[in-house]
């Protein structure tokens, strides 16, 4: 069987990739793994969220009924971000949360996530262990011993009430932007905002189950944009649709991304004296203009593999509280398990509301070196390690970028993608190159 796991749970287009089928066993597999030991002979209780996504409503009929035939008890939280979810999961204390949600993908895919006890992402061990399970005979749950399932209608509200209670200054005098991506945070984002004192525009807000990420989001800034403009606003901020990212724009529309708001993130911590260890963890993606500007700031960067699994499994490991990526993934770890778009915006925005200055002149603290990033389809991703003439190529490419840029090519964990990003002191230099390894790229795995 081929890996069914990336590296942020199981991907698919619905219906095809993703049926009702493998949810239902992925479901009963994952409460064979995670429903195990309970405390007392209580019977095992599960979170069960989702993005808007129309093929999310068979998907999350399925695993319900999955779980439920194992004999889990089922909470189900209806349509939340996946950082939701996974506070639910703790909050309630449920052995174990599901997230349907395909994340920043368009509509037509899915995606099964799931979180352990507490809201954790899961080791890559447990996953292997559900994966393993698939397909294996079970006995019967029958009559008493089969799982109820109820409807949690106030996750919104305490969802809210949790991300509030982390924000360190009150957003008021602010007027922001914020575009929903037609998904998840469509609800939630709006009202932290307006509560923590901002005067909020809201746009992606209107989910029909297929427009999710259509144009709008942290994937296609562009309305965003235009909505900050036009309303004259302070900022806009943008999560995708499950909204464990967050980007923003500043005042004249200039994009903030994650690298950027990371930067002011651990300078703003820092200066409080909250960032732990005085340590950042980022990815190898991350640009090398933020390395050196927390280098400036006497703040040490640790580097991991890209995703925020991987953040994350580095932020535990260390002790640290602020970790994140280029994309928009950024951790809080005293306040979230995972990424959260609407905690990063009220936190991001706090900064500025403290400091009494506009976003653009606080991501003056880092100066991004051009980077260009080129995702190379339909080419076999499996064999990027294996290719000599793709390692020659980007030994010829570090030698003649020197210690002023850098090359970075990776397969993608959720996309039939293999990416190809170069940093060079000049945007010319950058595209030429990477242009150059995408070509080897499609030549030599294609």
């Amino acid at each position: 069987m081929a890996q069914l796991f990336g590296t942020d749970g199981v991907r698919g287009v619905a219906g095809r990739d993703l049926t009702a089928a493998l949810a239902l066993e992925l479901s009963t597999a994952a409460a064979r793994v995670l429903a195990r030991g309970g405390d007392g002979g209580a019977r095992p209780r599960a979170v069960v969220g989702r993005d808007p996504r129309a093929s999310g409503e068979f998907l999350e009929s399925a695993v319900v009924a999955g779980l439920a035939s194992t004999g889990v008890d089922v909470v189900r939280v209806g349509v939340l971000p996946t950082p939701a979810v996974a506070h639910l999961t703790g909050e309630l204390d449920a052995d174990f949360g599901v997230m349907l949600s395909a994340s920043h993908n368009p509509a037509p895919d899915n995606g099964i996530k799931f979180f352990g006890r507490g809201g954790q992402k899961l080791e890559d061990a447990l996953e292997e262990e559900i994966e393993g399970m698939l397909g294996v005979p079970t006995s019967p749950v029958v009559g008493e011993g089969v799982g109820r399932v109820v409807d949690a209608h106030d996750g919104v509200e305490r969802y809210v009430e949790h991300v509030l209670a982390s924000v360190p200054h009150g957003l008021k005098g602010l007027k922001v932007v914020v575009d929903c991506a037609n998904g998840a945070s469509c609800l939630v984002a709006p009202e932290a905002l307006r509560r923590a004192g901002a005067e909020v525009v809201v746009i992606g807000d209107r989910p029909d189950g297929y427009n999710i990420n259509e144009g709008c989001g942290s994937t296609h800034l562009e309305a965003l944009q235009e909505a900050v403009r036009l309303h004259g606003a302070d900022a806009g901020i943008a999560n995708d649709g499950d909204a464990d990212r967050c980007l923003a724009v500043d005042a004249e529309g200039r994009v903030v991304d994650g690298d950027q708001i990371l930067a002011i993130l651990a300078t703003e911590a820092k200066d409080a004296g909250r960032l732990a260890e005085d340590t950042l963890v980022v990815t190898v993606m991350s640009n090398l203009g933020l390395k050196l500007a927390m280098e400036r700031s006497g703040i040490t960067v640790v580097e991991t593999a890209v995703g925020d699994r991987y953040v994350l499994e580095e932020m535990k490991r260390g002790g640290f509280g602020l970790g994140g990526e280029q994309s928009g993934h950024v951790i809080l770890l005293d306040h979230a398990t995972t990424g959260d778009g609407v905690l990063t915006a009220l936190h991001l925005l706090s900064a500025m509301a403290h400091r009494r200055q506009g976003l653009a002149e606080l991501a003056k603290v880092m100066t991004r070196l051009p980077q260009v990033l080129i995702n190379v389809k339909d080419v076999d991703r499996s064999r990027v390690r294996e290719s000599e003439e793709l390692a020659a190529a980007v030994r010829a490419a570090e030698e003649e970028l020197g210690e002023t840029g850098r090359v970075l090519i990776r397969p993608s964990g959720t996309e039939p993608k293999v990416r190809v990003m170069v940093e060079a002191p000049e945007q010319e230099q950058a595209t030429a190159v990477a242009e150059r390894l995408a070509s080897v790229v499609r030549s030599a795995l294609g």
